[in-house]
């Protein structure tokens, strides 16, 4: 079954250059340690690494898209408010995802959860809550066309059926 939900991703397109080059570094070292196929045998180590930093670090964030994409909002709302807290803690995660999940995705952390918490709420019917969190972001991200849509949308429209921003 499709989502109905409007699913945003945005490439930091220069971070495939230190991407590139960690891949690389994978190959060297499986050369190094004399693995046969070293080039596959790097994208695999490449691959594994960024999947479990995923789903360890941004583990809440992965259930809350899971929960979103089921419509289980109040559920969704924990998980994206718990990611949010634990990457406020640790910005410096935030702030390097391109190198510590190996991911092109220019969209932080922060900013995603407080979009989904708005969008959930809004889900809920808590259109207040819903448009002070869209302010929240676009207080906390100023530059983020997606935060400031967001908020023109919620005064114009009164809320409506927003899209989640992930």
């Amino acid at each position: 079954m499709a989502s109905r939900q409007l699913i945003v991703k945005q490439t930091a397109w220069l971070s495939l250059i230190p991407r590139l080059l960690i891949l690389s570094l994978f190959m060297i070292l499986a050369a190094l340690a004399g693995m046969e196929e070293p080039a596959l045998m790097g994208a695999g180590a490449y691959v594994v690494v960024s999947f479990v930093l995923r789903k360890t670090l941004a583990r809440h964030h992965q259930r809350g898209m899971v929960h979103l994409k089921r419509e289980e909002f109040a559920s969704a709302l924990i998980q994206f408010q718990q990611s949010y807290d634990f990457f406020s803690r640790h910005g410096w995660v935030d702030q390097w995802r391109y190198l510590v999940f190996l991911s092109s995705n220019r969209t932080s952390y922060q900013k995603m959860a407080l979009l989904n918490m708005a969008y959930c709420h809004n889900r809920m019917g808590e259109k207040e809550i819903a448009k002070e969190l869209y302010h929240r972001t676009v207080a906390r991200f100023p530059q983020s066309a997606l935060a400031r849509a967001a908020v023109q949308m919620a005064n114009s429209e009164g809320l409506g059926n927003t899209p989640d921003q992930t």
